[in-house]
């Protein structure tokens, strides 16, 4: 019996492990053109807006999720999870070798939906697979594929243009991919999924299903305010720091590698703590601290070294809020997870937009008092939506 434990504990650790390239090469794939527009806009012979264009088409992958995740919950994970690394493979190796600006755009766009099917599948197979006191850990370990992606996926791509042309990235990425698909394929078995009784291939009755539970609009309320208040502030920080306090573009890189190592920290810290408090009461505790961070965001503007303190304080708690929330989600219909997860995502994509259009005009209007101002109050809003929402689930 032993024996078997460790043989059951190493393959779900390894699998996990694979995943976790799988989701960092689907991040990196996501995340390298925003730094590195220039230099595909170069590569390409078009205008810049034409590649943030691309950046801005990508932010709707996210609601795909919600038209396929009935398929796995029905078929099983396996069948989404290999659709993902099929989907980013496609997609970069696509282009790679026709380096043309519809390649390109369909090439980013299919490593997008390929995050859309692999992040709600993985989260669902880790709700199946994992004990739910240990699935923080797991899905903290899972989670640092988004930190790592800033700290070493996009720099890494930055040398490989650097020193063998803007294609590099995307034919490293592509076989990468086809490395982690190979194992995935052997790692996951055929049959591992048991059919649940309450999972629809129809799309809208799944979504009608969902819709009429309380549960479900908490949990895209709290979607959608967190990533909206967090947006609301990541598209303006730069702008921030340049104006307040001069920065120059390799001292905003810094501020940028300071953001990279609060989401890693938040995530060691839900993969630490978040089973040992539980995940409900790690996603209010996070929601309580992120909010008081943005209120107090607006008081370090006097001191560049508060500034970037303040900066990494409201990072690490979104993280933390996040984080933890996986986990929590992943158990609140057990029926539907991957469905509900991809709500979940859908409703965090459609937030991020929102943030993101809000903030520049918050900007213009306040300044820094009524950036941190607003995403507090957006933030608080999370909080309600989580207490409301999930009275009823006491986990």
């Amino acid at each position: 019996m032993a024996d078997h434990n460790r043989r059951s504990n190493s393959s779900l650790f390894l699998t996990v492990g694979t995943a976790s390239m799988g989701r960092f090469l689907l991040n990196t794939a996501r995340r390298f053109a925003y730094p590195f527009a220039p230099a595909l806009s170069r590569g390409l012979g078009v205008p810049l807006t034409a590649v943030t264009a691309i950046i801005a088409a990508n932010q709707f992958t996210g609601m795909l999720g919600i038209f396929f995740a009935p398929l796995g919950d029905r078929l099983g994970y396996r069948i989404m999870l290999l659709g993902g690394m099929a989907a980013l493979i496609l997609g970069m190796l696509t282009g790679a070798f026709w380096p043309v600006y519809l390649s390109v755009l369909v090439g980013l766009f299919l490593a997008g939906a390929g995050k859309s099917l692999f992040d709600p599948a993985i989260l669902a197979w880790a709700g199946e697979k994992v004990p739910y006191n240990r699935r923080s850990m797991v899905v903290g370990i899972m989670e640092m594929s988004w930190a790592t992606s800033s700290l070493i996926g996009v720099p890494v791509c930055g040398l490989l243009i650097a020193h063998f042309g803007w294609k590099s990235p995307f034919w490293v990425l592509g076989a990468m991919g086809i490395i982690v698909f190979a194992l995935l394929f052997r790692l996951l078995p055929a049959k591992h999924h048991v059919k649940k009784p309450h999972a629809d291939l129809h799309i809208f009755r799944t979504l009608r299903m969902l819709m009429a539970k309380k549960v479900t609009i908490g949990t895209m309320g709290f979607a959608f305010c967190i990533s909206a208040a967090n947006d609301v502030l990541f598209v303006v920080y730069g702008a921030w720091l340049e104006k307040d306090f001069h920065l120059n573009l390799a001292a905003l890189g810094l501020a940028t590698s300071i953001i990279g190592a609060a989401e890693l920290a938040g995530e060691v810290l839900t993969a630490t703590l978040s089973d040992r408090i539980g995940p409900k009461k790690a996603v209010i505790i996070g929601l309580f601290l992120s909010t008081t961070c943005y209120i107090m965001l607006p008081l370090s503007g006097h001191s560049l070294w508060l500034a970037l303190a303040a900066l990494f304080f409201v990072f690490i708690t979104v993280e933390f809020t996040i984080v933890s929330s996986l986990s929590f989600f992943t158990e609140v219909f057990p029926h539907a997870r991957a469905s509900m997860m991809s709500v979940y995502f859908a409703a965090g994509s459609i937030g991020r937009v929102g943030g993101a259009l809000i903030g520049g005009f918050i900007w213009l209007y306040g300044g820094i008092w009524a950036v941190g101002l607003v995403a507090a109050g957006i933030s608080a809003l999370a909080l309600f939506f989580v207490i409301w929402g999930l009275e009823d689930f006491s986990k």
